[in-house]
């Protein structure tokens, strides 16, 4: 029977948890984690100016199905100010947090319709524990079943073929990703578990989702404002659910009693894209997850720089990191939830068994 040494099995921790203390400190000297005011203050002053120039032209141009254009136009312009607000709930906006709330409120519920308070509970957790089976709520979503245990608790007559053919329907399922961020956010503000700023919360959403709406009724005939609603939040959702799938889906899940020093489980549960800079705006940064999730207050535009750093550290350790790019991230996220869907593979039979001599 093989003994396990209490004191080298402590030894081994701390040397893994001082893993990341050191990168930290060389990211740190690097000047990586300065706040970046100039780049921050022009994208806000900006989020009003452009909302101001979109919703002029979309009464200029009037009922016409040209405003199906125009729908795409918003859906990207509210991806982007999500893409905003995310940084300021990270903090990577101001030093002070309240500014930073207050940043995320008016971006995330004023101008996108989303709820911080919603946001905050749920991705907190999802950083806490990337992939983890029970307590990452990213892999706890209704449409898609990821593990084999949620396919057997939402087995049924129609359901088992719709998890059978899961890969087919991932893209058309985002579609919908924007009416679930509303339900979800309003579901939240309106519900009893406690919420800061709730009033305000309320407030502002009903401000965004009734008071856009209602323009839309306005300016256009039924049939017109319906179709450029829907198209409107079917880009955005779909926008707003291809920039955060290739993140994490498809790479290891971790097991309930399985626990990881912080660099692992951030860097192995975690996917970069390749791309250039035109990708970085197009994902608001979110193309470098592992930086991002290793250091989630690091400025957006530093996260470009980082990335080199983080690989070569992790490859001296031998802590896979994987980088892919776009297309092929896609392939990968279809396939895994594919297979699972068709019970072809198991997903706690995931890379991170290959891999549990680095952990």
């Amino acid at each position: 029977m093989t003994t396990v040494n209490p004191s080298s099995t402590a030894a081994r921790a701390d040397r893994r948890n001082s893993e990341f203390t050191e990168l930290a400190k060389r990211i740190n000297a690097s000047g990586l984690m300065r706040r970046r005011y100039g780049y921050y203050w022009t994208k806000l002053l900006l989020v009003p100016v452009a909302f101001a120039a979109a919703i002029w032209l979309f009464v200029a141009i009037g009922d016409t199905w040209w405003q199906l254009a125009t729908a795409a136009l918003f859906a990207v312009l509210f991806t982007q100010t999500a893409f905003l607000g995310h940084d300021a709930a990270h903090r990577q906006i101001f030093r002070s947090g309240r500014w930073n709330d207050w940043t995320t409120l008016v971006l995330g519920n004023l101008f996108v319709g989303l709820s911080y308070g919603w946001w905050q509970h749920k991705h907190t957790r999802h950083h806490a524990n990337p992939n983890k089976l029970g307590a990452d709520p990213d892999i706890e979503v209704p449409a898609i079943s990821f593990t084999a245990e949620q396919i057997e608790r939402r087995r049924g007559p129609v359901t088992s073929w719709l998890i059978a053919h899961q890969g087919a329907f991932f893209f058309p399922v985002l579609l919908l990703e924007g009416l679930s961020l509303h339900a979800s956010g309003v579901h939240r503000v309106l519900g009893r578990e406690p919420l800061k700023r709730r009033g305000i919360e309320i407030a502002f959403l009903v401000i965004r989702i009734g008071g856009f709406t209602a323009l839309a009724f306005v300016v256009l005939s039924p049939g017109v404002a319906a179709a450029f609603l829907g198209v409107q939040l079917g880009l955005f959702g779909f926008y707003m659910g291809a920039s955060f799938a290739p993140n994490h889906k498809g790479m290891p899940l971790v097991p309930r009693s399985l626990k990881l020093d912080f660099l692992r489980r951030q860097v192995m549960m975690s996917r970069n894209i390749r791309g250039n800079r035109v990708l970085d705006v197009a994902m608001g940064g979110l193309n470098y997850q592992i930086e991002h999730h290793l250091f989630p207050s690091m400025p957006r535009p530093h996260l470009r720089r980082a990335a080199p750093i983080v690989a070569a550290y992790c490859e001296a350790r031998g802590v896979p990191y994987r980088q892919t790019g776009l297309i092929e991230s896609y392939g990968i996220v279809v396939g895994y939830i594919n297979r699972v869907g068709l019970g072809e593979r198991d997903p706690f039979d995931c890379p991170l068994a290959a891999q549990r001599a680095a952990i």
